[in-house]
């Protein structure tokens, strides 16, 4: 499934499930932002354990501990209250799941004290493409939407660069992830690689998108069934 429809189809099993039974799904990256926002949305009656961890494949076993009533959404896409979060994973969660919206959608934002950080990342990267909110602003509850805003998609590549080529499919699905990241790393504004991979890469995209600094464009050259091909352009502002 494409990652929004993973949310969608994983939140719609956890309402639905009774209390003290279980499923167990699997992942090609870590579903941390998964964990948070079933937590989000339910409370704390969800029990979340990792049967298996890293490279291509996350396997994980979703239980029901007690009866709750769900939040329903009505003008909303998405919630994220920080409060039941981890500090260190603000923003891996945050960013990973803005990634994934659609534009039109909004994300509720709860904290338990000024949202500050995420919302200077919100501006620095997504300047002109999100509008925040605030909803309600007092001690022990800050409460914000972010909407991601309809783009022009007519948008044309001007003096990009490809510099390097290769295929990943060769290598172990973690060395995979080293070789994006180190060729991101090493591209100058206004350059570009193509790589090959044997499955969509998507989840790469939003790590990138939640992770780097700078701005950035993902274009599939091959979009599947066997082979992915992708061009991934740092972009010069």
């Amino acid at each position: 499934m494409v990652p929004i429809d993973r949310h969608t189809t994983l939140l719609k099993m956890f309402k639905e499930l009774p209390v003290g039974d279980s499923f167990i799904f699997i992942n090609d990256h870590d579903p941390l932002p998964l964990y948070y926002e079933f937590l989000s949305i339910h409370g704390d009656v969800v029990g979340w354990e990792y049967l298996e961890r890293g490279g291509r494949e996350w396997k994980v076993m979703v239980t029901r501990t007690e009866a709750s009533q769900g939040r329903e959404f009505t003008d909303i896409s998405t919630l994220m209250d920080l409060r039941k979060v981890d500090p260190a994973d603000w923003k891996h969660v945050v960013f990973h799941r803005y990634g994934m919206m659609k534009e039109g959608d909004t994300m509720e934002i709860i904290a338990g004290q000024e949202p500050a950080e995420i919302h200077g990342i919100f501006n620095e990267k997504f300047s002109g493409q999100m509008a925040w909110t605030y909803k309600k602003q007092q001690p022990g509850e800050y409460v914000v939407h972010v909407k991601k805003l309809e783009q022009n998609d007519d948008e044309v590549d001007v003096d990009i660069l490809v510099v390097k080529t290769f295929d990943v499919r060769p290598f172990h699905p973690a060395k995979r992830h080293e070789m994006v990241f180190d060729a991101f790393d090493e591209l100058k504004p206004g350059q570009a690689f193509v790589f090959t991979n044997d499955h969509d890469p998507k989840p790469l995209y939003y790590q990138i998108e939640a992770e780097s600094g700078v701005p950035f464009k993902w274009d599939y050259l091959v979009d599947g069934p066997e082979e992915w091909k992708v061009r991934v352009a740092k972009l010069k502002s």
